[in-house]
């Protein structure tokens, strides 16, 4: 039981740093649109990469330095582009509100959902290299990514279905051009983080 609890509690500390999938998913949650399965969607792929990272694969990739690279400025590339979208939609208070715009298909969530997943370097050094390598000191490392997972879960449920509380609150377009203004800086900020190493 403490190897579950320390993987809890180690994976939620890296988790819970705002970041783009985060971002992300507060987005959908305050706009009622596809949330269970993005959260679904969260929460498997930090399953599949913890369980690869807990497997071995971290010490393989931190000897690629040719896979670690373009990880990165692939990441960076579409860290910077979403930045520009969301300055855009910041600077048009007409689209920030929720109901005034279409919804987006499930198909376009779901794609943009899997890019800030796997497209995002942040998320294979967490998940795969830096909580692999301390799993692997844990006396039961597995124990340990249950308790990982579990944090992934408990997060990306209370974020996305917890937004919806919000949405009251949010429904000004001033507040939308704060969020959007608020995620384009942190997109912005965690291209610049993941540029300069």
């Amino acid at each position: 039981m403490g190897s579950v609890l320390a993987g809890f509690g180690f994976s939620l500390a890296l988790i819970v740093a705002i970041g783009a999938q985060n971002a992300f998913v507060l987005r959908q949650g305050l706009r009622r649109e596809h949330v269970l399965p993005v959260v679904a969607i969260c929460v498997a792929a930090d399953a599949t990469l913890m369980t690869a990272g807990i497997a071995g694969l971290g010490a393989l990739l931190t000897g690629t330095p040719a896979v670690l690279a373009a990880v990165r400025w692939g990441g960076v590339a579409f860290l910077l582009g979403y930045a520009v979208l969301a300055a855009r939609r910041a600077l048009r208070p007409a689209a920030l509100t929720p109901l005034a715009r279409p919804p987006a298909t499930l198909r376009t969530t779901l794609l943009a959902c899997l890019a800030f997943t796997f497209l995002n370097p942040h998320v294979y050094l967490d998940t795969v290299v830096l909580l692999g390598t301390v799993a692997h000191q844990d006396p039961n490392r597995w124990a340990f990514g249950v308790g990982a997972v579990t944090a992934s879960l408990t997060w990306f449920t209370g974020l996305g279905l917890g937004a919806r509380r919000l949405g009251p609150l949010l429904a000004h377009p001033t507040a939308w051009r704060v969020i959007d203004a608020t995620i384009a800086v942190i997109m912005v900020a965690v291209a610049a983080s993941v540029a300069v190493g």
